[in-house]
């Protein structure tokens, strides 16, 4: 049991993360703080918070454990806020959904403070934003990943295992690095396709007509398309390298699949259709079960 949760950020995860810990009897007050008043008020009379505080400091002012849930390029600047209030003894705990630059910016600005900080992604979230929209069963079934440094308390980093487990979800650790190169692969590079696939269709002098006849098969594809473009954006440009050598293991394969259809070798073809189909099919049947969501889990909305 904490004392008191300090969330900054009163989005979709800071709000289900406060819910969260208040459902599993984790946290005796939530105070909140986001860069909109508006929205820290409407947390507080949602009953997201407890309190709103008027800075990312007095959030932390108090609180045993934290929660920083902004956008990743704001991380930084939060950072800078609250560097005077980070102590060993306090669990700081982010939810961004690239980690490389994160922990950059934590040995950055909290220096020798950096070892209270446990970097954390939740594989969870929601086509739709915003603290209306919180749930305290958003991580329950989901994986969170942790990536500490070398510097992080190993206390702190048990306490956060602790935390998220007691919250429903099953706690994997990995590099920032390793992190970063598998998010590219499974998130971000399908994000940034399935942006570009739509614009593609819409662009088109008939494609309103064609999405008209779209269906099922579209929409499962297209969803992620409709992702929050400001928190997207973030990640895109903060692990554009791990993206970008994606997106070239991505152009290799559709250009070899263009290959044998200008060709029309149909067996060709048939072949390197064959081969993701029962990839696919295989790791559909040995996939963990998880609760169904509106959005992919590396954070589809803040």
């Amino acid at each position: 049991m904490f004392n008191q949760l300090g969330v900054i950020g009163c989005g979709l995860l800071g709000g289900s993360f406060a819910l969260a810990m208040k459902r599993a009897g984790l946290a005796r007050r939530v105070v909140g703080y986001s860069k909109s008043p508006s929205t820290t008020e409407r947390a507080r009379r949602l009953g997201v918070i407890d309190a709103a505080a008027e800075s990312a400091l007095l959030a932390v002012s108090g609180s045993d454990i934290v929660l920083i849930a902004v956008p990743v390029a704001a991380t930084e600047v939060t950072f800078k806020a609250i560097r005077h209030l980070v102590e060993p003894n306090v669990l700081f705990m982010d939810v961004g959904s690239t980690k490389r630059d994160v922990v950059d910016a934590a040995r950055r600005v909290l220096r020798e403070r950096v070892g209270a900080f446990v970097p954390a992604h939740p594989i969870a979230g929601k086509e739709v934003s915003g603290i209306e929209n919180a749930d305290p069963g958003l991580f329950t079934g989901r994986q969170v990943i942790l990536t500490p440094l070398p510097q992080t308390v190993p206390a702190l980093v048990q306490k956060a295992t602790d935390v998220w487990s007691a919250l429903g979800t099953q706690v994997l650790k990995m590099t920032p690095e390793n992190h970063d190169a598998a998010f590219a692969a499974v998130s971000h590079l399908p994000h940034l396709l399935a942006f570009a696939y739509f614009s593609a269709v819409v662009n088109q002098p008939a494609g309103r007509d064609f999405l008209s006849l779209a269906g099922p098969g579209f929409r499962d594809f297209s969803r992620i398309a409709a992702s929050q473009p400001e928190t997207w954006r973030d990640i895109l440009i903060a692990n554009r390298e791990e993206v970008l050598k994606q997106s070239q293991h991505f152009r290799r394969a559709l250009d070899a699949l263009e290959h044998v259809m200008r060709s029309g070798n149909a067996d060709a073809l048939e072949d390197l259709i064959r081969l993701p189909a029962e990839g696919r099919s295989q790791w559909q049947m040995s996939a963990p079960r998880v609760p169904a969501a509106g959005g992919n889990g590396p954070n589809t909305v803040r």
